[in-house]
């Protein structure tokens, strides 16, 4: 019989997910980031669910936590021009920002987790922002608004990266090849 292998204290845990049959369908990595809080990760192969533990529990150590497990894509832009725009923007840009969030941007992603908006949800608003004949500055403008908001949400380490960076608005009506 094969040696069993130990996981030291404080290395976390790799178990196996069933489904009501019994059968393995994946396999889930839990740990105790420093905040104390339990954090999980998942993969469909024990090894890649051991080694997604181990960079998980890494980055925790060097303080790289993205926790925006229940934060709605609604809350944090409302949060975010409330308390991190308002301040630094004048008031036709805060009126503006305000608008673009609550009449394209709430609308579109507003229920969704802030930790699953990516670039082609985002590229996906602006062909569909275009397609209902939305002049292309106005896409654009939707597009500042993202971006200078989720790079704030990337400072804040709440996602890992900014998907607004890579999503690219059209500069004219006429199409464009992309790059």
């Amino acid at each position: 019989m094969a040696k069993k292998r130990q996981r030291g204290n404080g290395a976390g845990t790799v178990y196996p997910r069933k489904n009501r049959d019994g059968k393995v369908t994946g396999y889930r990595g839990s740990y105790f980031a420093p905040d104390g809080k339990r954090r999980y990760v998942s993969a469909k192969r024990k090894g890649d669910a051991e080694r997604s533990l181990r960079e998980a529990m890494t980055d925790a150590d060097r303080g790289l936590t993205f926790d925006a497990s229940n934060q709605t894509v609604s809350g944090y832009m409302t949060r975010w021009l409330e308390d991190f725009a308002k301040g630094t923007i004048a008031p036709r840009t805060y009126h503006n920002y305000r608008l673009q969030i609550r009449e394209h941007i709430v609308p579109a992603f507003g229920t969704m987790r802030l930790s699953k908006l990516d670039t082609p949800n985002i590229q996906a608003l602006y062909t569909a922002k275009l397609r209902d004949s939305l002049k292309p500055s106005s896409v654009r403008y939707i597009h500042a608004v993202l971006r200078c908001a989720l790079e704030k949400a990337v400072e804040l380490r709440l996602i890992p990266r900014n998907p607004a960076a890579s999503a690219r608005p059209q500069r004219s009506g006429k199409r464009r090849s992309h790059r």
